[in-house]
């Protein structure tokens, strides 16, 4: 009986202890995230809201056309290119696999057709048809790709082709990178998500459709994009972003085992990131902001110039917590120029910085001149 008993505990012992681990296991993370890599960043300020392996290096697949993405509209901006642009398809281009819209060599299309090929459909084709017009090359983009890859701090990342197709074992990446160039993508928010967020579309006259990888698109409010990928090597791939009440999100998930996984996945982070914050944009009390006085100046004082104030992200219920300093100088000596500190607001919330504005003088005022210094003290002896 003894015997009995003994066994009996350790296997209790064994299953407390199993159970223990398994929900842990289950707490590390507010929801269940079926993916070998993922992370939820707040596309504003950048800040990491969850996150798992973020930095462990992984292939991409088709979401590598984020940068590419990136790159076109940047260009587009630039004036480098436009999207009434002809380009024509090289053999290269043609000859590319996995999604594509079938170009043909030679074929002309302008760059918005193929901008919504790549963004909607994910073509490979129009993806590299549109690097070789911006860089010569699609070798030559891949440079570019890779160049600006580094201008952001994506240390993880090394692209060797600007389709994510498992052509070799040396395209990688990281969902904290995918993140990084995500953010950077949606700066570009009102031309980039006039793709992004077609559900279906079609080119050369209706003769081909285009219906988008991505089915948040269709299936989760304030889908703003962005981009999947699926091969053998990287599993189901997705970069998703959304944006509610002002509140821009960005989900990465990678090396999901299907693609319910991945979209389910993406859709539990985004909410939960909903669910729990918010973008609040702190007001500077203008009842602070008090007259600088100007020693030795032409004019007395100066009233410092109010700045702008940019959204910030709080958890939910917690904005009326945000604490604003303000550090305003009495005085200062003349001459002041435009444009000169006079102090700063800070807002802060537990300690954390949210934010940190200069108080800069709206005008220059020049050295007190010895005519209007004489007449101050007359006027002061009458």
């Amino acid at each position: 009986m003894k015997k009995i008993i003994g066994v009996l505990s350790v296997v209790i012992s064994f299953v407390v202890a199993f159970s223990t681990c398994v929900f842990a296991a289950e707490e590390k993370y507010p929801v269940e995230i079926k993916a070998k890599s993922a992370i939820l960043m707040d596309v504003s300020s950048g800040k990491i809201l969850m996150e798992k392996n973020a930095h462990e290096k992984l292939p991409p697949a088709s979401v590598t056309k984020v940068m590419p993405l990136l790159l076109f509209v940047e260009a587009i901006e630039e004036e480098k290119i436009a999207l009434s642009d002809m380009v024509r398809t090289s053999a290269h281009a043609a000859g590319k696999g996995g999604s594509q819209i079938w170009l043909k060599e030679g074929e002309e299309m302008t760059v918005d057709s193929l901008l919504k090929a790549v963004a909607i459909a994910s073509a490979n084709d129009a993806c590299c048809s549109l690097g070789e017009y911006i860089a010569g090359s699609e070798k030559a983009f891949i440079q570019l790709m890779n160049n600006r890859a580094k201008e952001l701090g994506m240390n993880d990342t090394t692209f060797v082709n600007c389709s994510g197709l498992d052509d070799t074992d040396t395209n990688y990446t990281s969902a904290y990178d995918i993140a990084v160039m995500s953010k950077e993508l949606m700066k570009y928010k009102e031309l980039i998500t006039r793709y992004t967020t077609v559900w279906m579309d079609s080119l050369r006259d209706g003769k081909t459709e285009l219906v988008n990888t991505n089915k948040l698109v269709r299936f989760y409010p304030g889908t703003t994009g962005l981009k999947t990928g699926t091969t053998s090597k990287a599993g189901c791939c997705l970069s998703a972003t959304a944006e509610r009440d002002g509140l821009h999100l960005v989900a990465v998930v990678m090396g999901s085992e299907n693609s319910n996984d991945r979209f389910e996945t993406a859709k539990a982070m985004l909410s939960w990131g909903f669910s729990n914050y918010e973008s609040v944009t702190p007001q500077i009390n203008k009842k602070l902001i008090t007259d600088v006085i100007v020693v030795k100046g032409e004019k007395e004082k100066v009233t410092p110039a109010i700045p702008e104030t940019k959204p910030v992200l709080v958890k939910k219920g917690r904005s009326g917590d945000i604490k604003q300093t303000v550090s305003l100088s009495v005085g200062v000596n003349a001459p002041v120029e435009k444009g000169q500190t006079l102090g700063t607001v800070r807002f802060t919330l537990d300690g954390e910085m949210l934010g940190e504005y200069k108080l800069l003088s709206p005008e220059n005022v020049d050295t007190l001149k010895l005519p209007l210094a004489f007449k101050r003290l007359l006027m002061m002896l009458v």
